[in-house]
């Protein structure tokens, strides 16, 4: 049984979902610089950088992804 959901938007839920998160970071970010504590700001700055690498990581991914498939798709059609 064939999946009723093309792969290719499952990659483009996945890329806005990445998109996202790279939003929540850099606002995780925004608000690190809010903090007075250096305890609370050091963590809160590591931890939204993790965030925003992650995701940007895996937004590449998803892109080349698709990019891949896209060039694929033209090669075996012309």
């Amino acid at each position: 049984m064939e999946n009723p959901i093309p792969w290719w938007v499952s990659q483009i839920i996945l890329a806005f979902l990445a998109i996202f998160f790279i939003i929540f970071g850099i606002d995780l970010l925004y608000t690190a610089y809010q903090l007075n504590e250096p305890f609370s700001f050091i963590m809160t700055f590591f931890a939204s950088n993790l965030i925003i690498l992650i995701s940007a990581t895996l937004l590449f991914s998803f892109v080349y992804k698709i990019v891949r498939y896209i060039k694929k798709t033209k090669e075996k059609e012309g």
